[in-house]
Formats: structure tokens, C-alpha cells, sequence
């Protein structure tokens, strides 16, 4: 098979293109910009482009599909010949489905969790010496890649997105794997520059349980009433399960899930990520495993990155980082943290970096979300606003709507290096949270000056 990516840099995109290198195919790609990891792996696998730039000379009729990214435009060049030359093309969640069309798809979706939960399952079966195909949003320790296709797995596992497919396919990317297993972690308004109301980004949960195989099995967060109400709603022929928060406690600062025979400790810590255990156990009941060899596995899996990943610590001192951006993630993960160590002072800092967080309209649904923190400090780039063409927000007014009482707002990365630097981090965590990257600092290198 011949395969060409329209776009192969991106995060989803150099993945897909990396597993179906290593499955035989041949594997050509463009990209306007490409930057590290992505660069450097795909080098790896003589698969980076020799030259940055479109290049319509690769589009050929002896191709066998075109996968289009997100990042390329409809009126990209090579697009437009593949067109031309009515050439197959896919988005890289439809050729996920072709790969896998065969198998049992099991499909994690939700406004949050999605990776946690996801992850947690690759890792049990991984544990569980059990073959499956995957796709997940994040680097797991034990697994190379973040895509992985074969010829012999007879499971596959998918994180669902419910973010575009591509720019001529406006549809969300977990309407297009047809899970036969799914699992919905709950709703919570996001991507608002697609979903515009909420009423319409819950559409898209209710559109994506009416694609789960005839008897399939949807297992879904029953605390949540949004979600616990469109699963009433829906009559397909599936088996519904509802899951909540597993019973857990914390003893000297470590979680440990109440199962019936133990307390089996695990290096996940709050509330949120007991409800994605729970949600991750279902599943892999489901899949032929038990809870004893589940919790097992578990008990060792140390979290996705950027999933309230431990960056650094000392004997007083705990730094993580967490993709959290949304106010419902801001929110479960401040209190997670605060939680587990109660008797530390929180700094939580938020980078406001999304399309969402960084919309006027949007700012008011952040109030309270950083109080469990002692202090909030949020930032966000004026560029990075400028970008995404909106208008320019003011420091008072983001103050204002967060509503915390000790909060610090900063809008230069080198204030804000400085700002942490100059506090006394004896007897406090800090924790970094952002779907960037803080403007390109080195997290790593600030957080180990932080404890010295």
C-alpha cells in the first residue's frame, strides 16, 4: 500500500504515519512546518520530508490514499491535485476505522478523561499480555508510538475526539470509529469556535452513542446529568452500563482504591481520576478481564504525560504539569492536587492558550474553578490572541473572572519565570497547567531550579 500525508507533522498525523511505516506500507509526506518530537521521529524512520513546503509532484495516481490533516487548508495544493486526480482521501480518524473495521473497536469519548482512561486500558492489556491496535492523545511510558495498527490484533482502542476530522470533513472524529464498546466520561462545553451553544456540542454526545454497533455496550459516568439524561433518551439496541467514583481513601498523601478484598494502592491521586479507574475497569471487564488482574496492573500504571505528570519533587516540594484547560479539568484538577496534600500550599498557573479560554465570551465559565489553590496565577500570550483573532483581553477583566482572592495575572513568559522564581516553594506544590507549551520554556529546567 502507498499512502501519502497531506500535513504529516502534526501530533495524530506523524503517529499514524510511523505505524503504518512499520505495518509495510510506503509512506510519503508534506508539511508546511514540522517541529520536534515530531521531526525527529519521523527522521528516524526516513519518513521527514527532504523539504518543508507543498509539494504536488508526490501527488500521484498510483497512490492508494491521500490522509488529510487538520493543519492543511482546502485550498492546499496537493489537496487540490488529488482531487483533480480523484484520488481516495481520508482524514486520519476514517482510515483508523478501515484499518480496524474487522476488529473489536472500543471508543473512550467525553470532555474529560479521555486519555487517563484510554491509557489506563492500553496499559492493563499491555499487562495482561492481551494484542490490540490503539490510538491515544499522549506518550505512555511503555509504548513507542501514540498509533499502533497490525494485522493480527483482534482489539482496538481509540481515544474519541470530538474536535474536526478535517478540513472538507466538518465532522467530529469519534462519530467515524463505530465503537462496538464505548464509554463516555461525561460533558462539559468546549471548542466553542465549532460548538457554538452548548445544546449544540451535546448534540455531537448524542450523535456519537447512535453509531455504537448494534449490541454493543456503552458504559458511561452516571454522576454526570447531562450525560446520565441523553443515555435515557437513546432507544438503539445497546447494553448500557453506569458507572461513578471508585471508593477510595488517601493515607500519608497516597491514593488507594477500596476494592472487596484490599486497599490496593495506586499513583493516580483524585477524585476525577478514581471516576476514570472505574471507567477504565468496566471496560476491561468487558474485554475478558478481571478485577483482580485489573487492579493489579493498575496498582503500577504512573499516568499518561501531561496528565498530572510528577515533573520534579523534593522532600517538601511537588511540581506536576497537566494538559488541563477547560474549566471543568481546571477545576477537578486544582482540587485533585489540594487533595492529596492538604497540608502543603497549592500554587496553581494556568496558561489560557485555547480558542475557548482566550474568548471574552467564554472567560466568565472560569469563575471559581482555582479556588481549592492558595494562590492562582494565570497566564496567557497577547500573540497568541492576535492569532486566533479575537480580541484582546485585559488583566482585570480575566482577574475578574476567576474570581479568586490571591491571584496573580501575568501576560510575559519572563515575568512570569521570574514571578516563580521568586517563591519560597518550602512546604508547596506547584502545578503547571496548560494545553501549550507556557510559550516554549523549558518546564523541565524551570522546575528543577524551582526545588534546589
Amino acid at each position: 500500500m502507498k499512502v501519502h500525508f497531506i500535513s504529516i507533522g502534526g501530533t495524530a498525523m506523524h503517529n499514524l504515519a510511523i505505524a503504518l511505516h512499520k505495518k509495510g506500507y510506503t509512506i510519503t509526506g508534506s508539511d508546511d512546518e514540522i517541529f520536534e518530537p515530531s521531526k525527529s521521529r519521523l527522521k528516524k524512520y526516513n519518513l521527514l520530508p527532504e523539504k518543508i513546503g507543498w509539494d504536488t509532484s508526490k501527488i500521484k495516481t498510483e497512490l492508494d490514499a491521500i490522509i488529510l490533516g487538520m493543519h492543511a487548508h482546502e485550498d492546499n495544493p496537493e489537496l487540490l491535485k488529488a482531487k483533480e486526480l480523484n484520488l481516495k482521501i481520508f482524514s486520519y480518524p476514517e482510515y483508523l476505522y478501515e484499518q480496524t473495521k474487522n476488529k473489536t473497536r472500543v471508543v473512550i469519548g467525553g470532555s474529560h478523561g479521555k486519555t487517563t482512561i484510554t491509557s489506563i486500558i492500553m496499559f492493563v492489556l499491555k499487562y495482561n499480555n492481551i494484542k490490540f491496535d490503539y490510538m491515544v492523545g499522549s506518550q505512555i511510558k511503555g509504548f513507542e508510538t501514540m498509533v499502533s495498527l497490525s494485522n493480527d490484533a483482534k482489539i482496538a482502542v481509540f481515544e474519541g475526539d470530538e474536535y474536526l476530522s478535517s478540513p472538507i470533513d466538518r465532522r467530529p472524529k469519534f462519530h467515524l470509529y463505530k465503537p462496538n464498546i464505548a464509554l463516555l466520561s461525561g460533558i462539559a462545553w468546549d471548542h466553542i469556535n465549532v460548538f457554538p451553544t452548548f445544546e449544540n456540542y451535546v448534540e455531537q454526545f448524542e450523535i456519537f452513542i447512535k453509531t455504537i454497533e448494534k449490541n454493543g455496550t456503552l458504559i458511561y459516568f452516571n454522576d454526570d446529568p447531562v450525560l446520565k439524561k441523553i443515555v435515557k433518551n437513546n432507544n438503539n439496541e445497546i447494553t448500557k452500563i453506569p458507572y461513578s467514583t471508585h471508593k477510595y481513601i488517601i493515607e500519608n498523601n497516597i491514593s488507594k482504591l477500596i476494592t472487596d478484598s484490599e486497599k490496593e494502592s495506586i499513583q493516580l491521586f483524585g477524585e476525577h481520576n478514581m471516576q476514570n479507574v472505574n471507567g477504565a475497569r468496566l471496560i476491561c471487564n468487558e474485554l475478558g478481564i478481571s478485577n483482580k488482574n485489573f487492579y493489579k496492573a493498575v496498582s503500577e500504571f504512573s499516568g499518561a504525560a501531561k496528565r498530572l505528570q510528577l515533573i520534579t519533587k523534593n522532600e517538601n516540594t511537588n511540581i506536576y504539569l497537566d494538559f488541563a484547560h477547560s474549566p471543568s479539568k481546571l477545576k477537578a484538577t486544582t482540587s485533585a492536587t489540594k487533595q492529596q496534600y492538604p497540608e502543603r500550599e497549592l500554587v496553581a498557573c494556568i496558561e489560557l492558550h485555547t480558542y475557548s479560554s482566550l474568548n471574552e465570551s467564554f472567560l466568565p465559565h472560569y469563575k471559581d474553578t482555582m479556588n481549592k489553590a492558595d494562590l492562582a496565577i494565570i497566564y496567557f500570550n497577547p500573540k497568541a490572541i492576535e492569532l486566533k483573532r479575537l480580541k484582546q483581553l485585559d488583566k482585570e477583566q480575566v482577574k475578574k473572572a476567576f474570581n479568586h482572592n490571591n491571584s496573580k495575572i501575568l501576560t510575559d513568559i519572563n515575568e512570569l519565570v521570574t514571578f516563580l522564581k521568586n517563591i519560597n516553594f518550602k512546604n508547596k506544590n506547584l502545578l503547571l497547567m496548560s494545553s501549550g507549551n507556557f510559550s516554549g520554556i523549558n518546564i523541565a529546567e524551570l522546575a528543577t531550579n524551582l526545588t534546589k
